[in-house]
């Protein structure tokens, strides 16, 4: 989960900074083309189209230092949350399959356990594999492993 949010984060990164960029951009653009229509048409600008929302496209327009990165973190966040959950149900259904890699993990033998071994008569196991191994490096520890 933690993996999906990390991943969803910076594509989410990746993907809002171009984002705020564009928007900022069409921001610029809304207005330039409300002055040259209301020139063209000789009409006020709050009868135009977003002719309501001219404060908001300029002060877009002027602070596009921080609509960017603004923009960049709440696409982080808004990926970093679905990538998450897409790690959730990913790792649960993981889980309910029941097909789990085993990991058999040799650690070297002390001199101690080796002497230990050499005293006490070989156990013949059926094979000779890795239980027979198991089986003689938990004899030498008490059997705690």
């Amino acid at each position: 989960m933690r993996a999906g949010a990390w991943a969803g984060f910076a594509l989410g990164l990746l993907v809002g900074a171009p984002i705020g960029a564009f928007i900022a951009w069409l921001a610029g653009a809304v207005l330039g083309w409300q002055r040259d229509l209301a020139f063209t048409l000789g009409i006020a600008r709050n009868l135009l189209p977003f002719g309501d929302q001219v404060g908001v496209l300029r002060s877009i327009s002027a602070n596009w230092v921080l609509v960017i990165p603004a923009a960049a973190l709440a696409t982080a966040a808004a990926g970093a949350i679905v990538l998450a959950f897409v790690g959730a149900i990913l790792a649960a259904a993981y889980n309910s399959t029941g097909g789990h890699a085993s990991v058999v993990v040799a650690l070297d033998r002390t001199e101690e356990s080796a002497a230990e071994d050499e005293q006490r008569p070989e156990e013949t196991t059926s094979g000779g594999g890795p239980g027979a191994t198991a089986a003689r490096s938990s004899r030498s520890t008490g059997g705690t492993r």
